[in-house]
Protein backbone atom coordinates (compact mmCIF):
# COMPACT_ATOMS: atom_id res chain seq x y z
CA UNK A 1 0.00 0.00 0.00
CA UNK A 2 1.15 3.85 -0.58
CA UNK A 3 0.67 6.62 1.46
CA UNK A 4 -2.37 7.34 -0.49
CA UNK A 5 -3.41 4.51 0.42
CA UNK A 6 -3.11 4.87 3.93
CA UNK A 7 -4.94 8.58 3.85
CA UNK A 8 -7.66 6.43 2.44
CA UNK A 9 -8.04 3.90 5.11
CA UNK A 10 -7.55 6.82 8.02
CA UNK A 11 -10.33 8.64 6.23
CA UNK A 12 -12.29 5.18 6.43
CA UNK A 13 -11.60 4.53 9.92
CA UNK A 14 -12.42 8.39 11.29
CA UNK A 15 -15.43 7.99 9.32
CA UNK A 16 -16.67 5.73 11.33
CA UNK A 17 -15.60 6.86 14.76
CA UNK A 18 -19.16 8.70 15.21
CA UNK A 19 -20.74 5.21 15.49
CA UNK A 20 -20.10 4.39 18.89
CA UNK A 21 -21.47 7.31 20.42
CA UNK A 22 -24.65 7.82 18.15
CA UNK A 23 -25.07 4.43 19.13
CA UNK A 24 -24.75 5.64 23.00
CA UNK A 25 -26.92 8.43 22.21
CA UNK A 26 -29.76 5.75 20.85
CA UNK A 27 -29.74 4.01 23.92
CA UNK A 28 -29.60 7.31 26.41
CA UNK A 29 -32.79 9.27 24.49
CA UNK A 30 -34.00 6.55 22.43
CA UNK A 31 -33.61 6.21 18.27
CA UNK A 32 -36.23 9.35 18.00
CA UNK A 33 -34.58 11.30 20.46
CA UNK A 34 -31.16 10.49 19.06
CA UNK A 35 -32.40 11.78 15.35
CA UNK A 36 -33.93 15.13 16.94
CA UNK A 37 -31.47 17.98 17.15
CA UNK A 38 -29.56 18.16 20.03
CA UNK A 39 -31.17 19.72 22.93
CA UNK A 40 -29.30 21.65 26.08
CA UNK A 41 -31.95 19.90 28.41
CA UNK A 42 -31.35 15.89 27.07
CA UNK A 43 -29.74 13.61 29.40
CA UNK A 44 -26.29 13.39 28.48
CA UNK A 45 -24.06 10.68 26.96
CA UNK A 46 -22.31 8.18 29.31
CA UNK A 47 -18.83 9.38 30.11
CA UNK A 48 -17.38 6.98 27.55
CA UNK A 49 -19.40 8.26 24.73
CA UNK A 50 -18.37 11.74 25.44
CA UNK A 51 -14.74 10.96 25.45
CA UNK A 52 -15.34 9.08 21.88
CA UNK A 53 -16.87 11.76 20.57
CA UNK A 54 -13.90 14.77 21.51
CA UNK A 55 -11.69 11.67 19.83
CA UNK A 56 -13.70 11.96 17.07
CA UNK A 57 -13.48 15.72 16.67
CA UNK A 58 -9.97 15.48 17.29
CA UNK A 59 -8.88 12.79 14.70
CA UNK A 60 -10.80 14.89 12.26
CA UNK A 61 -9.42 18.24 12.97
CA UNK A 62 -6.12 16.15 12.94
CA UNK A 63 -6.74 14.80 9.56
CA UNK A 64 -7.80 18.05 8.27
CA UNK A 65 -3.50 18.84 8.41
CA UNK A 66 -2.22 15.82 7.82
CA UNK A 67 -4.52 14.71 4.75
CA UNK A 68 -3.36 17.87 2.42
CA UNK A 69 0.40 17.34 3.24
CA UNK A 70 0.28 13.27 1.93
CA UNK A 71 -1.76 15.03 -1.24
CA UNK A 72 1.06 17.88 -1.50
CA UNK A 73 3.85 15.54 -0.94
CA UNK A 74 2.46 13.28 -4.03
CA UNK A 75 1.84 16.65 -6.12
CA UNK A 76 5.59 17.51 -6.21
CA UNK A 77 6.45 13.70 -6.47
CA UNK A 78 8.06 13.39 -2.83
CA UNK A 79 5.90 10.41 -2.08
CA UNK A 80 8.55 7.54 -0.86
CA UNK A 81 9.62 5.82 1.84
CA UNK A 82 9.50 8.56 4.41
CA UNK A 83 6.07 9.37 3.28
CA UNK A 84 4.51 5.69 3.81
CA UNK A 85 6.36 5.57 6.79
CA UNK A 86 4.84 8.50 8.37
CA UNK A 87 0.84 7.23 6.57
CA UNK A 88 1.22 3.92 8.65
CA UNK A 89 1.96 6.04 12.08
CA UNK A 90 -0.75 8.48 11.65
CA UNK A 91 -3.22 5.81 10.84
CA UNK A 92 -2.19 3.56 13.86
CA UNK A 93 -1.65 6.79 16.23
CA UNK A 94 -5.20 8.11 15.39
CA UNK A 95 -6.61 4.33 15.65
CA UNK A 96 -4.80 4.18 19.09
CA UNK A 97 -5.70 7.62 20.00
CA UNK A 98 -9.90 7.00 19.55
CA UNK A 99 -9.88 3.72 21.45
CA UNK A 100 -7.40 5.01 24.83
CA UNK A 101 -9.40 8.34 24.84
CA UNK A 102 -12.56 6.68 24.31
CA UNK A 103 -11.22 4.61 27.51
CA UNK A 104 -10.18 6.98 29.69
CA UNK A 105 -6.14 6.33 29.70
CA UNK A 106 -4.66 9.57 29.87
CA UNK A 107 -1.39 9.34 29.27
CA UNK A 108 -1.55 6.44 26.34
CA UNK A 109 -4.05 9.18 24.93
CA UNK A 110 -1.26 12.07 25.29
CA UNK A 111 1.20 9.35 23.20
CA UNK A 112 -0.69 8.50 20.89
CA UNK A 113 -1.69 12.11 20.09
CA UNK A 114 1.98 12.65 20.24
CA UNK A 115 2.80 9.96 17.79
CA UNK A 116 0.50 11.42 15.18
CA UNK A 117 1.86 14.84 15.41
CA UNK A 118 5.34 13.75 14.52
CA UNK A 119 3.53 11.79 11.42
CA UNK A 120 2.12 15.55 10.16
CA UNK A 121 5.70 16.60 11.02
CA UNK A 122 7.65 13.94 9.37
CA UNK A 123 5.60 14.52 6.21
CA UNK A 124 5.90 18.55 6.37
CA UNK A 125 9.31 17.45 6.48
CA UNK A 126 9.74 15.66 3.55
CA UNK A 127 7.98 18.78 1.85
CA UNK A 128 10.10 21.13 3.06
CA UNK A 129 13.53 19.38 2.25
CA UNK A 130 14.53 18.86 6.11
CA UNK A 131 14.15 14.81 5.71
CA UNK A 132 13.91 12.54 2.48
Amino acid sequence: MTDLHWLAATCLMVAFFWLPYVLNRMGVLGILGAMGNPDPNDKPLSKWAARARAAHYNATENLALFAPLVLIANALALSGTMTLLMAQLFFAARLAHFVVYTAGIPVARTLAFAAGWIATLGVAGVILGFLS
